[in-house]
Protein backbone atom coordinates (compact mmCIF):
# COMPACT_ATOMS: atom_id res chain seq x y z
CA UNK A 1 0.00 0.00 0.00
CA UNK A 2 1.16 3.49 -0.93
CA UNK A 3 1.94 5.66 1.76
CA UNK A 4 0.19 9.40 1.71
CA UNK A 5 2.60 11.66 0.90
CA UNK A 6 2.79 14.82 3.25
CA UNK A 7 1.43 18.61 2.12
CA UNK A 8 4.34 20.06 0.71
CA UNK A 9 5.54 23.28 2.42
CA UNK A 10 5.88 25.18 -1.07
CA UNK A 11 3.33 27.95 -0.98
CA UNK A 12 4.72 29.40 -4.67
CA UNK A 13 6.65 27.94 -6.99
CA UNK A 14 8.27 30.45 -10.08
CA UNK A 15 10.15 28.19 -12.50
CA UNK A 16 11.88 29.95 -15.06
CA UNK A 17 9.38 32.60 -15.49
CA UNK A 18 9.42 35.30 -17.95
CA UNK A 19 6.63 37.60 -17.61
CA UNK A 20 5.57 41.51 -19.23
CA UNK A 21 2.98 43.00 -21.09
CA UNK A 22 2.67 42.56 -24.83
CA UNK A 23 5.68 42.05 -26.66
CA UNK A 24 7.68 44.04 -23.60
CA UNK A 25 9.76 41.70 -21.49
CA UNK A 26 9.88 42.95 -18.00
CA UNK A 27 10.95 39.52 -15.81
CA UNK A 28 12.96 36.59 -17.32
CA UNK A 29 14.30 33.52 -15.53
CA UNK A 30 12.58 33.74 -12.20
CA UNK A 31 13.02 30.94 -10.15
CA UNK A 32 11.42 31.25 -6.37
CA UNK A 33 9.99 29.52 -4.07
CA UNK A 34 8.26 30.65 -1.04
CA UNK A 35 7.24 28.43 1.63
CA UNK A 36 4.62 28.17 4.48
CA UNK A 37 4.43 30.44 7.18
CA UNK A 38 7.06 33.01 5.32
CA UNK A 39 6.62 36.69 5.44
CA UNK A 40 8.56 37.41 2.21
CA UNK A 41 9.31 40.63 0.96
CA UNK A 42 9.76 42.01 -3.07
CA UNK A 43 12.41 44.82 -2.81
CA UNK A 44 14.05 46.23 -5.12
CA UNK A 45 13.96 49.98 -7.32
CA UNK A 46 10.83 51.40 -8.93
CA UNK A 47 10.12 49.58 -12.28
CA UNK A 48 12.34 46.70 -11.78
CA UNK A 49 9.39 44.07 -12.04
CA UNK A 50 8.55 43.50 -8.52
CA UNK A 51 5.10 44.37 -8.69
CA UNK A 52 4.74 42.29 -12.10
CA UNK A 53 5.77 39.52 -10.45
CA UNK A 54 3.12 39.78 -7.52
CA UNK A 55 0.84 40.27 -10.64
CA UNK A 56 1.53 36.87 -12.04
CA UNK A 57 1.31 35.18 -8.28
CA UNK A 58 -1.93 36.67 -7.73
CA UNK A 59 -2.94 35.09 -11.32
CA UNK A 60 -3.79 38.93 -12.48
CA UNK A 61 -1.19 38.23 -15.19
CA UNK A 62 -0.05 35.35 -17.61
CA UNK A 63 3.20 34.51 -17.90
CA UNK A 64 5.30 34.83 -21.21
CA UNK A 65 7.01 31.81 -20.48
CA UNK A 66 8.33 29.37 -17.71
CA UNK A 67 5.49 27.95 -15.04
CA UNK A 68 3.95 29.80 -11.96
CA UNK A 69 2.65 26.88 -9.22
CA UNK A 70 0.02 28.07 -6.28
CA UNK A 71 -1.18 26.75 -3.72
CA UNK A 72 -0.38 23.30 -5.66
CA UNK A 73 -2.31 24.81 -8.91
CA UNK A 74 -0.67 25.56 -12.01
CA UNK A 75 -1.57 29.02 -13.26
CA UNK A 76 -3.17 30.17 -15.15
CA UNK A 77 -6.98 27.98 -14.11
CA UNK A 78 -9.26 27.58 -17.27
CA UNK A 79 -12.34 26.15 -15.01
CA UNK A 80 -13.83 28.25 -13.40
CA UNK A 81 -15.22 26.37 -10.61
CA UNK A 82 -11.28 25.61 -9.79
CA UNK A 83 -9.69 29.38 -9.93
CA UNK A 84 -12.43 30.77 -7.96
CA UNK A 85 -11.85 27.79 -4.84
CA UNK A 86 -8.12 28.95 -5.48
CA UNK A 87 -9.41 32.82 -4.94
CA UNK A 88 -10.92 31.91 -1.91
CA UNK A 89 -7.41 31.08 -0.81
CA UNK A 90 -5.67 34.25 -1.13
CA UNK A 91 -6.50 37.82 0.31
CA UNK A 92 -5.00 40.58 -1.81
CA UNK A 93 -4.23 44.01 -0.22
CA UNK A 94 -3.81 46.78 -3.04
CA UNK A 95 -1.34 49.76 -2.67
CA UNK A 96 -4.40 52.11 -2.89
CA UNK A 97 -7.01 49.81 -1.11
CA UNK A 98 -9.88 49.82 -3.61
CA UNK A 99 -12.15 49.95 -1.10
CA UNK A 100 -16.24 50.60 -2.95
CA UNK A 101 -16.60 54.18 -1.70
CA UNK A 102 -20.83 53.82 -1.77
CA UNK A 103 -20.72 50.79 0.38
CA UNK A 104 -19.72 50.79 3.90
CA UNK A 105 -16.78 49.18 5.64
CA UNK A 106 -18.62 46.37 6.70
CA UNK A 107 -19.93 45.62 3.28
CA UNK A 108 -16.61 46.26 1.80
CA UNK A 109 -15.17 43.74 4.25
CA UNK A 110 -18.01 40.98 3.58
CA UNK A 111 -17.49 40.85 -0.40
CA UNK A 112 -15.21 38.07 -0.51
CA UNK A 113 -17.59 36.24 1.72
CA UNK A 114 -21.10 37.10 -0.20
CA UNK A 115 -18.77 35.99 -3.62
CA UNK A 116 -17.35 32.79 -2.41
CA UNK A 117 -19.85 30.91 -0.30
CA UNK A 118 -23.62 30.70 0.07
CA UNK A 119 -24.30 32.11 2.94
CA UNK A 120 -26.65 34.71 3.77
CA UNK A 121 -26.17 38.65 3.89
CA UNK A 122 -26.58 38.24 7.90
CA UNK A 123 -23.56 35.57 8.58
CA UNK A 124 -21.46 37.45 6.13
CA UNK A 125 -22.35 40.73 7.70
CA UNK A 126 -21.13 39.25 11.38
CA UNK A 127 -18.06 37.64 9.55
CA UNK A 128 -17.28 41.06 8.37
CA UNK A 129 -17.32 42.71 12.06
CA UNK A 130 -15.07 40.16 12.99
CA UNK A 131 -12.83 40.82 10.86
CA UNK A 132 -12.75 44.32 11.45
CA UNK A 133 -12.67 43.56 15.04
CA UNK A 134 -9.10 41.83 14.83
CA UNK A 135 -8.02 45.03 12.79
CA UNK A 136 -8.94 47.58 15.68
CA UNK A 137 -11.75 48.86 13.97
CA UNK A 138 -14.65 47.48 16.18
CA UNK A 139 -17.63 49.78 15.56
CA UNK A 140 -16.57 51.27 12.36
CA UNK A 141 -18.36 48.87 10.22
CA UNK A 142 -21.45 51.17 9.04
CA UNK A 143 -19.22 54.39 7.85
CA UNK A 144 -18.13 54.94 4.76
CA UNK A 145 -14.65 54.18 3.48
CA UNK A 146 -13.95 58.51 2.83
CA UNK A 147 -15.13 58.89 6.42
CA UNK A 148 -11.87 56.75 7.73
CA UNK A 149 -8.35 57.94 7.86
CA UNK A 150 -5.77 56.78 5.45
CA UNK A 151 -4.55 54.18 8.20
CA UNK A 152 -8.07 52.66 9.22
CA UNK A 153 -8.91 52.24 5.27
CA UNK A 154 -5.50 50.21 5.10
CA UNK A 155 -6.58 48.50 7.99
CA UNK A 156 -10.15 48.18 6.56
CA UNK A 157 -8.85 46.89 3.04
CA UNK A 158 -6.54 43.96 5.74
CA UNK A 159 -9.85 43.25 7.16
CA UNK A 160 -11.41 42.69 3.64
CA UNK A 161 -8.47 40.66 2.73
CA UNK A 162 -9.03 37.95 5.37
CA UNK A 163 -12.66 37.75 5.30
CA UNK A 164 -11.93 34.27 4.49
CA UNK A 165 -8.96 33.80 6.41
CA UNK A 166 -6.76 32.56 3.30
CA UNK A 167 -3.71 31.10 3.30
CA UNK A 168 -1.69 33.33 1.60
CA UNK A 169 -2.12 37.01 1.75
CA UNK A 170 -0.22 39.11 -1.22
CA UNK A 171 0.29 42.73 -0.56
CA UNK A 172 1.13 45.63 -2.62
CA UNK A 173 3.06 48.45 -0.92
CA UNK A 174 1.25 48.37 2.30
CA UNK A 175 2.01 50.80 4.12
CA UNK A 176 2.47 53.29 0.98
CA UNK A 177 1.79 57.08 2.10
CA UNK A 178 1.27 56.35 5.60
CA UNK A 179 3.11 58.29 8.55
CA UNK A 180 6.05 55.78 10.12
CA UNK A 181 3.70 55.73 12.95
CA UNK A 182 0.45 54.25 11.42
CA UNK A 183 3.03 52.61 9.05
CA UNK A 184 4.63 50.60 12.22
CA UNK A 185 0.84 50.06 13.49
CA UNK A 186 0.34 48.25 10.30
CA UNK A 187 3.35 46.13 9.81
CA UNK A 188 2.79 45.04 13.42
CA UNK A 189 -0.75 44.25 12.30
CA UNK A 190 0.45 42.18 9.31
CA UNK A 191 2.87 40.16 11.32
CA UNK A 192 0.02 39.37 14.02
CA UNK A 193 -2.52 38.14 11.72
CA UNK A 194 -0.25 36.15 10.15
CA UNK A 195 0.88 34.15 13.00
CA UNK A 196 -2.91 34.49 14.15
CA UNK A 197 -4.17 32.84 10.93
CA UNK A 198 -1.35 30.64 10.34
CA UNK A 199 -0.64 33.02 6.58
CA UNK A 200 1.91 32.70 4.34
CA UNK A 201 2.51 36.44 2.99
CA UNK A 202 4.02 37.81 0.16
CA UNK A 203 4.65 41.79 -0.25
CA UNK A 204 5.86 44.27 -2.55
CA UNK A 205 7.45 46.75 -0.46
CA UNK A 206 10.40 49.07 -0.13
CA UNK A 207 10.31 50.10 3.22
CA UNK A 208 13.48 49.48 4.57
CA UNK A 209 11.62 49.52 8.47
CA UNK A 210 9.42 47.02 7.38
CA UNK A 211 11.86 45.14 5.53
CA UNK A 212 14.21 44.94 8.65
CA UNK A 213 11.64 44.38 11.46
CA UNK A 214 8.86 42.16 9.84
CA UNK A 215 10.08 39.92 7.05
CA UNK A 216 11.52 36.96 6.89
CA UNK A 217 13.26 36.55 3.92
CA UNK A 218 13.26 39.29 0.81
CA UNK A 219 14.45 38.84 -2.73
CA UNK A 220 15.60 41.97 -4.79
CA UNK A 221 14.81 42.33 -8.09
CA UNK A 222 17.31 43.94 -10.43
CA UNK A 223 17.03 44.29 -14.03
CA UNK A 224 13.87 41.83 -14.27
CA UNK A 225 15.85 39.23 -12.47
CA UNK A 226 16.37 38.24 -8.87
CA UNK A 227 19.77 39.19 -7.63
CA UNK A 228 19.87 38.59 -4.31
CA UNK A 229 17.78 36.61 -1.67
CA UNK A 230 18.11 35.98 1.88
CA UNK A 231 17.31 37.28 5.39
CA UNK A 232 17.09 41.12 5.81
CA UNK A 233 20.41 40.86 8.09
CA UNK A 234 21.64 38.59 5.79
CA UNK A 235 21.07 41.27 3.13
CA UNK A 236 22.17 44.23 4.94
CA UNK A 237 25.63 42.72 5.87
CA UNK A 238 26.16 41.92 2.47
CA UNK A 239 28.96 43.44 0.25
CA UNK A 240 27.36 42.86 -2.97
CA UNK A 241 27.03 46.31 -4.59
CA UNK A 242 23.54 46.29 -5.94
CA UNK A 243 22.67 44.87 -1.87
CA UNK A 244 24.49 47.67 -0.59
CA UNK A 245 22.98 50.03 -2.77
CA UNK A 246 19.47 49.17 -2.13
CA UNK A 247 20.00 49.08 2.00
CA UNK A 248 22.30 51.76 2.19
CA UNK A 249 20.24 54.18 0.48
CA UNK A 250 23.08 54.36 -1.96
CA UNK A 251 22.59 56.49 -5.55
CA UNK A 252 23.58 54.31 -8.78
CA UNK A 253 26.49 56.69 -9.47
CA UNK A 254 28.04 56.38 -5.89
CA UNK A 255 27.36 52.60 -5.84
CA UNK A 256 29.40 52.50 -9.08
CA UNK A 257 32.02 54.61 -7.66
CA UNK A 258 31.59 57.36 -9.61
CA UNK A 259 29.95 60.43 -7.64
CA UNK A 260 27.00 62.81 -9.25
CA UNK A 261 29.74 65.61 -8.60
CA UNK A 262 32.64 63.73 -10.30
CA UNK A 263 31.26 62.86 -13.33
CA UNK A 264 29.79 66.76 -13.50
CA UNK A 265 33.21 68.12 -13.30
CA UNK A 266 34.71 65.47 -15.70
CA UNK A 267 31.86 66.74 -18.43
Amino acid sequence: MSQLQPPSDVVIRLDCMDAGYDEHQVLGNINLEVHRGEILALIGQSGCGKSTMLRCIAGLLEPQGGTVEVLGHRLPIKDESERRLLLSRIGVVFQQNALLGSMTVAENVALPVVEHTRVGRDVARTLALSKLAMVGLDGWGDRLPAELSGGMQKRAALARSIALEPELLLCDEPIAGLDPVVASGIDRLVTSLARRLGMTVVMVTHELDSIKSIVTRAVLVVDGGIHAIGSPQELVQSTDEKVRAFFHRIPDDEAAGTSLLERLEGA
